[in-house]
Protein backbone atom coordinates (compact mmCIF):
# COMPACT_ATOMS: atom_id res chain seq x y z
CA UNK A 1 0.00 0.00 0.00
CA UNK A 2 1.58 3.47 -0.93
CA UNK A 3 1.59 5.72 2.07
CA UNK A 4 0.04 8.56 0.08
CA UNK A 5 -3.10 6.30 0.52
CA UNK A 6 -5.81 8.11 1.86
CA UNK A 7 -7.12 4.71 3.94
CA UNK A 8 -3.50 4.11 4.77
CA UNK A 9 -2.94 7.22 6.41
CA UNK A 10 -6.99 6.34 8.27
CA UNK A 11 -5.47 3.21 9.36
CA UNK A 12 -2.60 5.37 10.88
CA UNK A 13 -3.84 7.62 12.62
CA UNK A 14 -6.69 5.39 14.05
CA UNK A 15 -3.20 3.35 15.80
CA UNK A 16 -3.71 4.74 19.87
CA UNK A 17 -1.20 6.72 20.95
CA UNK A 18 -0.55 5.32 23.85
CA UNK A 19 0.30 1.84 22.34
CA UNK A 20 3.32 3.76 20.59
CA UNK A 21 4.39 5.22 24.01
CA UNK A 22 4.05 1.84 25.43
CA UNK A 23 6.29 0.01 23.15
CA UNK A 24 8.73 2.86 23.76
CA UNK A 25 8.93 2.02 27.54
CA UNK A 26 8.63 -1.21 27.04
CA UNK A 27 11.86 -1.05 24.49
CA UNK A 28 13.96 0.91 27.32
CA UNK A 29 13.02 -1.40 29.93
CA UNK A 30 13.50 -4.91 28.65
CA UNK A 31 15.17 -4.24 25.81
CA UNK A 32 18.80 -5.37 24.94
CA UNK A 33 19.25 -1.66 23.72
CA UNK A 34 16.92 0.50 26.10
CA UNK A 35 17.57 3.73 26.87
CA UNK A 36 19.21 5.49 29.53
CA UNK A 37 17.77 6.53 32.45
CA UNK A 38 19.67 10.24 32.41
CA UNK A 39 18.50 11.78 35.46
CA UNK A 40 18.70 8.46 37.41
CA UNK A 41 22.51 8.23 36.14
CA UNK A 42 23.27 11.64 37.27
CA UNK A 43 22.05 11.53 40.76
CA UNK A 44 24.25 8.32 41.33
CA UNK A 45 27.24 10.05 39.75
CA UNK A 46 27.23 12.93 42.47
CA UNK A 47 30.46 12.91 44.73
CA UNK A 48 28.31 13.77 47.92
CA UNK A 49 25.95 11.03 47.36
CA UNK A 50 28.46 7.99 47.17
CA UNK A 51 30.61 9.56 49.94
CA UNK A 52 27.33 9.01 52.10
CA UNK A 53 26.94 5.92 50.41
CA UNK A 54 30.27 4.39 51.24
CA UNK A 55 30.44 6.04 54.92
CA UNK A 56 26.85 3.98 55.43
CA UNK A 57 28.27 0.86 54.12
CA UNK A 58 31.56 1.11 56.12
CA UNK A 59 29.68 1.98 59.22
CA UNK A 60 27.29 -0.92 58.76
CA UNK A 61 30.61 -3.16 58.83
CA UNK A 62 31.41 -1.88 62.09
CA UNK A 63 28.16 -2.66 63.37
CA UNK A 64 29.03 -6.52 62.01
CA UNK A 65 32.03 -6.64 62.79
CA UNK A 66 31.78 -5.26 66.92
CA UNK A 67 28.79 -7.61 67.33
CA UNK A 68 30.25 -10.42 65.85
CA UNK A 69 33.21 -9.90 67.91
CA UNK A 70 30.64 -9.62 71.19
CA UNK A 71 28.69 -12.80 70.13
CA UNK A 72 32.28 -14.58 70.00
CA UNK A 73 33.68 -13.22 73.47
CA UNK A 74 32.80 -15.46 76.67
CA UNK A 75 33.42 -12.53 78.72
CA UNK A 76 31.55 -9.54 77.36
CA UNK A 77 33.82 -6.35 77.11
CA UNK A 78 33.07 -3.03 79.32
CA UNK A 79 33.37 -0.26 77.28
CA UNK A 80 33.55 3.15 79.66
CA UNK A 81 31.42 5.50 77.79
CA UNK A 82 33.26 9.06 76.85
CA UNK A 83 30.71 10.89 78.98
CA UNK A 84 31.47 8.99 81.78
CA UNK A 85 35.19 9.15 81.60
CA UNK A 86 35.11 12.86 80.88
CA UNK A 87 32.91 13.58 84.47
CA UNK A 88 35.72 11.36 85.97
CA UNK A 89 38.79 13.10 84.96
CA UNK A 90 36.50 16.48 85.74
CA UNK A 91 36.18 15.23 89.30
CA UNK A 92 39.73 14.19 89.89
CA UNK A 93 40.59 17.60 88.41
CA UNK A 94 38.06 19.36 90.97
CA UNK A 95 39.33 17.56 94.38
CA UNK A 96 42.70 18.19 93.08
CA UNK A 97 42.13 21.86 93.42
CA UNK A 98 40.01 21.60 96.48
CA UNK A 99 40.70 24.29 98.92
CA UNK A 100 39.22 22.26 101.90
CA UNK A 101 40.78 22.54 105.11
CA UNK A 102 40.87 18.95 105.53
CA UNK A 103 43.39 18.09 102.87
CA UNK A 104 46.98 17.94 104.27
CA UNK A 105 48.90 20.69 104.51
CA UNK A 106 51.56 20.61 101.98
CA UNK A 107 54.92 20.83 103.46
CA UNK A 108 56.60 24.11 104.09
CA UNK A 109 59.20 25.51 101.71
CA UNK A 110 62.13 26.28 103.78
CA UNK A 111 64.22 29.49 102.60
CA UNK A 112 67.58 30.19 103.06
CA UNK A 113 68.39 32.62 105.97
CA UNK A 114 69.32 36.18 103.67
CA UNK A 115 72.18 36.04 107.24
CA UNK A 116 73.07 32.79 106.75
CA UNK A 117 76.25 32.76 104.41
CA UNK A 118 77.49 29.86 102.44
CA UNK A 119 79.10 26.68 104.06
CA UNK A 120 82.48 26.87 102.18
CA UNK A 121 83.34 24.18 100.41
CA UNK A 122 87.11 21.65 102.32
CA UNK A 123 90.16 22.45 101.03
CA UNK A 124 92.65 20.21 101.73
CA UNK A 125 94.43 20.75 104.83
CA UNK A 126 98.05 21.27 105.12
CA UNK A 127 99.70 19.11 107.49
CA UNK A 128 102.28 21.13 109.25
CA UNK A 129 104.99 18.90 110.85
CA UNK A 130 105.12 18.89 114.62
CA UNK A 131 107.59 20.73 116.45
CA UNK A 132 110.04 17.82 118.48
CA UNK A 133 108.89 17.74 121.88
CA UNK A 134 111.92 18.94 124.39
CA UNK A 135 112.27 15.93 126.95
CA UNK A 136 111.07 17.42 130.26
CA UNK A 137 113.64 18.44 132.14
CA UNK A 138 114.99 16.66 135.36
CA UNK A 139 114.55 18.37 138.71
CA UNK A 140 117.66 18.74 139.87
CA UNK A 141 118.84 17.08 143.49
CA UNK A 142 121.80 16.79 145.78
CA UNK A 143 122.61 20.31 146.05
CA UNK A 144 123.20 20.45 142.09
CA UNK A 145 121.58 23.72 139.83
CA UNK A 146 119.33 23.03 136.06
CA UNK A 147 122.96 22.85 133.97
CA UNK A 148 124.76 20.86 136.29
CA UNK A 149 121.29 17.95 136.38
CA UNK A 150 121.13 18.19 132.35
CA UNK A 151 124.68 17.24 132.07
CA UNK A 152 124.15 14.51 134.58
CA UNK A 153 120.87 13.43 133.11
CA UNK A 154 123.04 12.93 129.43
CA UNK A 155 125.36 10.88 131.11
CA UNK A 156 123.31 8.48 132.57
CA UNK A 157 121.33 8.41 129.57
CA UNK A 158 124.23 7.15 127.85
CA UNK A 159 125.41 4.42 130.04
CA UNK A 160 121.89 3.15 130.19
CA UNK A 161 122.29 3.37 125.90
CA UNK A 162 125.48 1.48 126.09
CA UNK A 163 123.67 -1.14 128.76
CA UNK A 164 126.20 0.33 131.76
CA UNK A 165 125.17 -1.19 135.47
CA UNK A 166 124.21 1.35 137.91
CA UNK A 167 127.70 1.09 139.31
CA UNK A 168 129.25 2.51 136.41
CA UNK A 169 126.64 5.10 136.26
CA UNK A 170 128.20 6.39 139.66
CA UNK A 171 131.42 6.51 138.79
CA UNK A 172 131.36 8.44 135.92
CA UNK A 173 128.30 11.46 137.67
CA UNK A 174 131.74 11.28 140.33
CA UNK A 175 134.20 11.59 137.51
CA UNK A 176 132.61 14.83 136.07
CA UNK A 177 132.11 16.00 139.57
CA UNK A 178 135.41 15.87 140.41
CA UNK A 179 136.97 16.94 137.05
CA UNK A 180 134.57 20.05 135.86
CA UNK A 181 131.31 20.17 138.58
CA UNK A 182 128.96 18.92 135.73
CA UNK A 183 129.96 21.93 133.67
CA UNK A 184 130.50 21.32 129.96
CA UNK A 185 134.20 23.56 130.06
CA UNK A 186 135.84 24.55 127.03
CA UNK A 187 139.71 25.86 127.55
CA UNK A 188 141.74 28.82 127.57
CA UNK A 189 144.57 26.69 126.36
CA UNK A 190 142.33 26.09 123.33
CA UNK A 191 140.94 28.87 122.02
CA UNK A 192 139.22 26.86 119.22
CA UNK A 193 137.07 24.84 122.00
CA UNK A 194 135.52 28.71 123.14
CA UNK A 195 133.95 28.47 119.65
CA UNK A 196 131.16 25.57 120.93
CA UNK A 197 128.51 25.40 122.97
CA UNK A 198 129.72 25.87 126.53
CA UNK A 199 129.46 26.72 130.31
CA UNK A 200 132.55 27.91 131.22
CA UNK A 201 136.56 27.35 130.75
CA UNK A 202 139.10 26.14 132.64
CA UNK A 203 143.00 25.92 131.80
CA UNK A 204 144.17 22.85 132.85
CA UNK A 205 146.43 22.11 130.16
CA UNK A 206 144.11 21.29 126.98
CA UNK A 207 141.80 19.87 129.48
CA UNK A 208 137.94 20.25 127.79
CA UNK A 209 134.73 18.86 128.35
CA UNK A 210 132.79 16.87 131.14
CA UNK A 211 135.33 15.12 131.71
CA UNK A 212 138.38 17.20 130.89
CA UNK A 213 139.55 14.61 128.42
CA UNK A 214 142.66 15.95 126.72
CA UNK A 215 142.59 15.66 122.61
CA UNK A 216 146.43 15.13 122.79
CA UNK A 217 146.28 12.31 124.24
CA UNK A 218 143.85 10.83 121.72
CA UNK A 219 140.73 11.21 123.29
CA UNK A 220 139.04 12.74 120.45
CA UNK A 221 138.82 16.49 118.43
CA UNK A 222 137.96 19.30 120.11
CA UNK A 223 135.02 19.59 118.89
CA UNK A 224 134.07 15.99 119.63
CA UNK A 225 135.13 16.25 123.55
CA UNK A 226 133.04 19.55 123.56
CA UNK A 227 129.39 17.47 122.83
CA UNK A 228 128.86 16.15 126.56
CA UNK A 229 127.21 12.73 124.83
CA UNK A 230 130.03 11.92 123.29
CA UNK A 231 132.70 12.50 125.98
CA UNK A 232 130.50 10.10 128.28
CA UNK A 233 130.40 7.62 125.46
CA UNK A 234 134.47 7.84 125.71
CA UNK A 235 134.50 7.75 129.22
CA UNK A 236 132.41 4.14 129.35
CA UNK A 237 134.33 2.59 126.74
CA UNK A 238 137.51 2.96 128.71
CA UNK A 239 136.17 1.98 131.69
CA UNK A 240 135.04 -1.07 129.93
CA UNK A 241 138.54 -1.85 129.26
CA UNK A 242 140.03 -1.97 132.55
CA UNK A 243 139.72 -5.50 133.85
CA UNK A 244 137.43 -5.75 136.83
CA UNK A 245 136.14 -2.60 137.30
CA UNK A 246 133.35 -3.56 138.53
CA UNK A 247 134.85 -5.18 141.86
CA UNK A 248 136.94 -2.00 142.28
CA UNK A 249 136.27 1.59 144.36
CA UNK A 250 134.41 4.14 142.65
CA UNK A 251 137.98 5.92 143.09
CA UNK A 252 139.82 3.28 141.67
CA UNK A 253 137.91 2.72 138.83
CA UNK A 254 137.71 6.47 138.05
CA UNK A 255 141.39 6.61 138.26
CA UNK A 256 141.87 3.69 136.50
CA UNK A 257 140.53 5.83 133.36
CA UNK A 258 141.37 9.24 133.94
CA UNK A 259 145.09 8.53 135.29
CA UNK A 260 144.50 11.69 137.45
CA UNK A 261 147.41 13.64 139.88
CA UNK A 262 144.82 13.37 142.42
CA UNK A 263 143.55 9.79 142.61
CA UNK A 264 141.70 10.06 145.99
CA UNK A 265 139.92 13.25 144.84
CA UNK A 266 136.64 11.28 143.33
CA UNK A 267 135.62 9.58 146.58
CA UNK A 268 134.31 12.55 148.05
CA UNK A 269 131.35 12.54 145.38
CA UNK A 270 130.34 9.25 145.94
CA UNK A 271 127.54 9.84 147.60
CA UNK A 272 126.12 12.46 145.65
CA UNK A 273 126.89 10.80 142.26
CA UNK A 274 124.62 7.69 143.84
CA UNK A 275 121.92 10.10 144.79
CA UNK A 276 121.68 11.78 141.20
CA UNK A 277 122.19 8.01 139.63
CA UNK A 278 118.77 6.99 141.66
CA UNK A 279 116.96 9.94 140.98
CA UNK A 280 117.77 9.99 136.96
CA UNK A 281 116.86 5.95 136.89
CA UNK A 282 113.66 5.84 139.06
Amino acid sequence: MHPDDPSAQKLTDARPTTLSDDAASTERTIGRHRAPDLRRRALLGSTPLRVALATGVTCCLSLVAVATARGNDDTPRTVEPLAEAVADRAAIADERASRSLDRDAAPARILPSPTAKPTPTPTAVRKVPKKPVKPRRPRPVAGLDQAQMDNAKIIVDVGLEMKMPRRALVVALATAMQESNLYNLASDVLPESAEYPNQGSGSDHDSVGLFQQRPSSGWGTVAQLMRPSYAARAFYSALNEIPGWQDMSVTAAAQSVQISAYPDAYAQHEDRATTVAAALTA
